[in-house]
């Protein structure tokens, strides 16, 4: 497996502590059986808002007077193995690298068996709703994205 932004697979799987579960619908497969390559990214959304409902930023950005949300500014997937209709996923979460109004999240998608079956990365922006522009982390957000990966 060789994905850029994981340089030894061993420790970077290590450093994950956040999961959520996904059963494979048959509506989210293709005419060969296989899970739809498009849907990983539907995975990857639902286990990064919940991984930011655990980590307590869901609430602000959530708040009809809060003044910023996020939004997913790139994001890319690498699929390893086939992944079939009713497998039981476990989909994991962590902040890989934090910059003043950005995270870069990075996701790993594993069987019943434990096999990796793709990984994936995206940056997430914090936005100002009025202006539209990057917003910076305060020392608290920036804590709790530390915190959450111990």
């Amino acid at each position: 497996m060789r994905a850029s932004y994981i340089e030894d697979i061993a420790s970077w799987e290590q450093e994950f502590s956040f999961f959520t579960e996904v059963s494979v619908r048959f509506s989210e497969t293709d005419m060969y059986g296989h899970l739809n390559n498009t849907v990983t990214f539907a995975y990857f959304e639902y286990a990064r808002i919940e991984y930011f409902k655990h980590i307590s930023f869901m609430n602000e950005w959530l708040n009809p007077k809060g003044e910023k949300i996020p939004v997913v500014a790139d994001l890319q997937c690498d699929y390893v193995k086939q992944v079939f209709f009713d497998e039981k996923l476990r989909v994991y979460v962590k902040a890989a690298t934090i910059g003043s109004s950005s995270v870069d999240i990075h996701y790993m998608a594993k069987n019943e068996k434990g096999e990796i079956l793709f990984t994936g990365r995206g940056t997430v922006v914090q936005i100002d709703k009025k202006t539209g522009k990057a917003s910076k982390w305060n020392e608290k957000e920036r804590e709790v994205f530390k915190n959450s990966a111990n």
